[in-house]
This record gives structure tokens, sequence and C-alpha cells, in this order.
């Protein structure tokens, strides 16, 4: 039911944690992929790691804030694949820093990715979607989009706008056959995560009701259920993957 033979997506963050796992996953359920990274070298590092899918998998590096870079690197995966039907939007960059030690720099570095990215993205997609006569859209949220976090607020600042552009563009998509959607992920053993030491890692599963962190799969097992023809009655949600934790 969860098949994706014969469509195309494009994961944003494909290089690693949660983004490979998604990538990962549409591959092993027959999709084509262009994975989206930062940076040629780890990009083509990735690519390395799963020669298995070569005839399938492509991987670009364009400037997400840059509109004309995304439109021409979607339409190179159009051209190869002869579609667009999934966006994947996880690329992101988190912070801790406190509001008293924030430069507005930083402030602005987490928003261009983790919001003008998305809007970029996601309109280049749709452009392409419309044409051909639908896809959808994914966006990774976070569980701190609904809840806040102690420090770092443009984060969460971040993930909330997320939460809204998804609720808005379902709306202005659907008549275009487009689904838009978001998965937020609670704790996930990320690189992040596992560079803690265990007691610590203990300590927090302790209080998710599931007893344990996610792991990527778990997100990416979201992920291909809302790409699957099996939500094709599913927009304007933003699915909880955080074990029953609630802050």
């Amino acid at each position: 039911m969860f098949v994706l033979k014969g469509k195309t997506a494009i994961v944003t963050g494909g290089t690693r944690g949660i983004g490979l796992s998604i990538v990962k996953t549409f591959l092993d359920n027959g999709a084509n992929v262009a994975l989206l990274g930062s940076r040629q070298n780890s990009v083509e590092s990735t690519l390395s790691k799963i020669s298995q899918y070569k005839d399938r998998v492509i991987g670009l590096w364009p400037d997400l804030m840059n509109p004309e870079e995304v439109k021409r690197d979607f339409e190179k995966v159009k051209n190869r694949f002869g579609s667009v039907d999934i966006l994947a939007n996880n690329a992101g960059l988190s912070s801790r820093t406190s509001l008293y030690d924030y430069t507005l720099e930083e402030f602005q570095k987490v928003m261009d990715l983790n919001v003008t990215a998305v809007f970029v993205c996601s309109q280049a997609a749709a452009r392409i979607m419309k044409e051909q006569g639908g896809g959808c859209i994914i966006c990774t949220s976070s569980m701190v989009g609904e809840y806040g976090q102690p420090s770092g607020c443009s984060y969460p600042a971040s993930k909330f706008a997320v939460n809204g552009l998804v609720k808005s563009l379902s709306r202005e998509l659907a008549k275009d056959h487009i689904r838009v959607n978001a998965v937020a992920p609670g704790v996930t053993r990320t690189d992040m995560l596992s560079a803690l030491p265990k007691e610590m890692v203990d300590r927090i599963s302790a209080d998710i009701p599931l007893g344990r962190v996610g792991e990527p799969e778990d997100i990416a097992n979201a992920y291909l259920f809302l790409a699957s023809d099996a939500a094709s009655y599913i927009t304007g949600q933003v699915v909880k993957v955080d074990g029953g934790a609630r802050v």
C-alpha cells in the first residue's frame, strides 16, 4: 500500500540523519530520489554509500534560499526522472543560544534555512506539480513547534512558521491536487543525540511514554505514509512522531 514505484521525490537535507533515512526509505519503496545537501562533497559521499540505488538516485547541492538555483535543479530532477511527485522539506538548523546572547545574524540564519528555504522549495515544486496534475509536499516540523523550548527561540519560532505554511499551503494548493503536510519528530537519535552520554539519553527516554527515543526510521516511515496513496485524503496536518511525549 505504501509503494512509491514510479514516483520521484526530492529530499532536502538528505545526506545524513532523518533526511538520509527518508531517502533510503523512499528508495526501498520504489521511488526515484534526488537527495539535496549543502555541499558537493557531502552529497557525493552520501551517494557513494547508497551506490546500490545508483540508477534511481541523484545528488544536487543548490542554495535553498536562491529561487533560481532551486528552480534550475528541480527542473533537472524532472528532466531526469520525468516528474516531481514528492518534496520532502527536511533541511534545517537548530539552536540553543540564550536570548541574551543571540545575534541577529544567528537568528536569521536559522529562519532562512528552516522557513525561507521551505517557501522557496515548495514554490518551485508546486509549479511543477500543478503542471503535471498533482503531488505532495511534506515538511519536517518539530515537537517544539507546539511547545517551544527554554532557549534557542529561533528554532521553535521557525517550526511554528513551518506549521503555518503547511496549514496555509494545504488550503491554497488543494485545488491543484497538491497535498501539504508536516511530520513533527520528538526526541530522535540523530548525530546530536548520539553524542550525549548514555545515562543522559536514558533519562530523556524515561520521560517518553513509549520508553525510548525515536529512530530516524520512525520519522521516515511517517514520511512514507504521507507520501503514499494511502494518505490521499490527508492534507494540512502536522503528524506527531514523538512516542507520546508531552512537554
